[in-house]
């Protein structure tokens, strides 16, 4: 039996979504298939209304096609990342692009992670149920006073990296 605490999945109905893509199809699809998660779910259709959507919503994940006209994906995250206001967001590349070069320019921009069109929709929601939960544990932990963080990594619930992975198992060492 472990000693180890434990917690409750974060409650995802305060979390907001952001779906960009300049297919409408596209757009209620995965908004189709995110709504069980309960979010709020807003979307745009193209990378200067997502800026903008992002001033209004501030969006805790944001679902973002790469190939959009005017102002690409590439861009998008490119600028979000680089503003301490919202370099936190979650940023998922929705693309039909599959080549090693736009996977590296993805990371470069510094995307979260990258899900292939057509979008399977249980891939979908695990990859936005999984970083959602993570966003919002590292905010709750970004928000606790300094000695209850060291109180919590003392307890073994972070690692020394402040990671959310457990602890190594002991047994491992023999």
């Amino acid at each position: 039996m472990s000693d180890a605490p434990t917690t409750t999945p974060p409650d995802l109905s305060t979390a907001t979504i952001l779906i960009v893509d300049d297919n409408q199809q596209n757009l209620e699809l995965m908004q189709a298939y995110l709504e069980d998660l309960g979010c709020r779910i807003v979307t745009a259709t193209d990378g200067d209304e997502a800026i903008e959507m992002v001033d209004q919503s501030n969006p805790d994940l944001m679902l973002l096609d790469v190939m959009m006209p005017r102002v690409s994906g590439f861009q998008v995250c490119e600028k979000l990342k680089s503003q301490p206001s919202t370099r936190d967001i979650i940023v998922i590349m929705v693309t039909a692009l599959n080549e090693v070069g736009d996977y590296e320019r993805a990371v470069e921009c510094g995307t979260n992670d990258f899900i292939a069109k057509p979008v399977n929709k249980h891939e979908l929601i695990t990859r936005v149920r999984s970083l959602l939960e993570l966003g919002l544990l590292k905010r709750q932990f970004d928000q606790l006073p300094v000695g209850d963080r060291d109180a919590a990594a003392d307890r073994g619930l972070l690692d020394e990296g402040d990671s959310m992975l457990p602890p190594p198992d002991p047994e491992d060492d023999e």
